[in-house]
């Protein structure tokens, strides 16, 4: 998924100059954002008081949407670099695209992982004949410098491990968790699992002391360490938990996003991670020109113009808040 932001702005981001240390209870509110012709997303990092956790640096919560009437998502062809993208969903369906010739439909519970690396161009859309409802997540994952300039790909994965407690299943999306291991494809030490509780419960989920948490709401109300957390809103939770308290006041759906600490400091800037204003420059002039990052095949549409650069020189800072 893209940043369709056309008055985007650098972000800072990286460095453990703002990684809480300890466990805190943060509650983030979401920035609501008009993601193509008809699906508007909450998005809750970038934010003003968090840029990443872990190596997560791109949150965007949307739906559940009636799309009955409506032609669903529709983002045109856009390129990324020095990132991967993860692709979650509670319902719908996506059609996934890619300069590397990947297609895809993406349905609720299966892993769309797409490493961007060096260089890769992608669309996603709903298929003209799809469901009613469209819910899910689209997330970003920061590529370490020796892993950046790596070779694109697109991942694939119907089956995922599961951890389960009573009134609890944990599906893990990336990485590991209490012994479980994703097949997909990471590059730092991370975690991202999708949870279902129901209603009353009341259960302890373990957690790695050395990794920064937060949790993400798609449905339900729950309180997590005894914070109540609403749809569309996440909870960062610092460093420093062996177990994290969560309690269903419904039938709820969260997601549980974690890592250690990502120490270099980077660059966002529209759908691009980089380390300089050089690097960010080039991206630009050879995606307006139409070269590095290949063709999208397929999609029914013109691929997306990128921003103007902002006048002021782009420098990684760390951690800004």
């Amino acid at each position: 998924m893209s940043n369709l932001d056309r008055e985007s702005v650098p972000a800072v981001c990286g460095g453990r100059g703002f990684v809480v240390a300890e466990p805190v209870r943060e509650l983030l509110s979401p920035r609501h954002v008009k993601l193509g012709e008809s699906t508007e997303v909450r998005r809750l990092l970038p934010n003003l008081g968090r840029r990443m956790v872990g190596a997560w640096c791109f949150v965007d919560h949307y739906g559940p949407d009636d799309i009955a009437d409506e032609p669903g998502m529709r983002v045109p062809p856009h390129p990324h670099m020095g990132l991967q993208t993860v692709s979650w969903l509670h319902e719908g369906e996506v059609l996934h695209r890619d300069s590397t010739g990947s297609l895809q439909m993406i349905r609720p519970g299966e892993l769309g992982l797409m490493t961007s690396g060096r260089a890769i161009s992608h669309s996603e859309e709903s298929p003209r004949s799809h469901a009613r409802f469209l819910h899910g997540a689209q997330l970003w994952v920061a590529l370490p410098d020796t892993h950046r300039h790596t070779d694109p790909r697109f991942e694939h994965h119907t089956e995922l491990p599961t951890v389960t407690a009573p009134g609890l299943e944990a599906t893990l999306i990336l990485g590991d968790l209490d012994g479980a291991t994703s097949p997909g494809t990471t590059y730092t030490p991370i975690t991202g699992a999708d949870l279902t509780l129901t209603r009353s419960a009341d259960v302890r989920l373990p957690l790695d002391p050395d990794f920064e948490y937060a949790v993400l709401s798609m449905s339900g109300e729950t309180h997590v360490d005894g914070v109540p957390v609403l749809p569309g809103s996440m909870l960062y939770l610092g460093c420093g938990r062996t177990e994290l308290p969560l309690r269903a006041e419904s039938d709820t759906g969260l997601m549980l996003l974690g890592g250690e600490p990502f120490e270099e400091e980077l660059i966002m800037f529209w759908n691009w991670i980089a380390r300089s204003q050089e690097e960010i420059t080039q991206a630009r002039r050879d995606w307006m020109e139409g070269t590095r990052f290949g063709e999208v095949k397929g999609y029914d549409g013109a691929p997306l113009p990128a921003p103007e650069l902002p006048p002021v020189p782009l420098k990684p800072r760390g951690r800004a808040r």
